[in-house]
């Protein structure tokens, strides 16, 4: 499996989850892979000593030291935006400054690092933001400010894809629904609850979830672009 060999790839936000299973894959693949991550060091230093990647400390939601980051670089062949978070929770009692920071990590980071990395990327290069089934369906109350974040998501990469589409760069969002990890573990509280909404009943794997990144990164994604690849076992159905 070396379907990224000597690719220059960044992924931005992922000690833990989708994003280190994500490492993993274009690691696997023959990739030069560097990761960033905010908090989890120790999980950062255990995954770059898995995978031979680099780990690089770089909070998503300072615009500048994020710039800087994806330019340090140099000309990638692929970008992928896991950075993410996530506030639930009545709007009329979330703090505010906590829903500023949720907007700042989830739109204007994956906004500002898809544009830093086109300036230099290589021709037929590949962009892709990890979104949310949420951008189509919020089944639940609490999520409104989250939701805005993810559908956000698709009026960008359906821009940017007409942007880039010139030099064969494309731009698109992988959509997952319930995912088994620290935020959202197949065995919590909201598990039978999100299941009883899905198709599937069951939460995706990390690992999945990467190779439907690997398939949109990889030669026969060449002709999808401004697309959102959803993976959610028909919890949006």
């Amino acid at each position: 499996m070396n379907d990224f060999a000597g690719k220059n790839v960044l992924v931005l936000g992922c000690s833990r989850g989708i994003g280190a299973a994500i490492v993993r894959r274009f690691a696997k693949g023959g990739g030069k892979v560097a990761f960033t991550y905010a908090g989890s060091r120790d999980a950062a230093e255990a995954l770059a000593a898995e995978t031979g990647a680099e780990a690089i400390r770089a909070d998503s939601a300072n615009r500048a030291e994020l710039i800087a980051t994806v330019a340090g670089r140099g000309a990638l062949d692929v970008l992928v935006i896991n950075a993410g978070t996530l506030v639930l929770g009545d709007p009329l009692t979330l703090d505010a400054d906590s829903v500023d920071r949720m907007i700042d990590v989830n739109v204007r980071a994956p906004y500002h690092a898809s544009v830093e990395a086109a300036r230099t990327m290589k021709d037929n290069g590949r962009i892709i933001v990890i979104g949310s089934v949420n951008a189509d369906r919020m089944p639940f109350a609490g999520g409104a400010a989250y939701a805005l974040t993810k559908s956000a998501m698709q009026g960008m990469v359906r821009g940017l894809a007409r942007d880039f589409g010139n030099r064969g760069i494309t731009v698109n969002s992988i959509q997952p629904g319930p995912t088994d990890s620290d935020m959202n573990p197949a065995e919590g509280p909201m598990a039978a609850t999100m299941h009883s909404f899905m198709a599937i009943k069951r939460h995706a794997r990390a690992d999945e979830i990467a190779e439907l990144a690997a398939y949109v990164a990889g030669p026969h994604g060449a002709m999808i672009t401004g697309s959102m690849q959803t993976i959610d076992g028909g919890f949006g159905a």
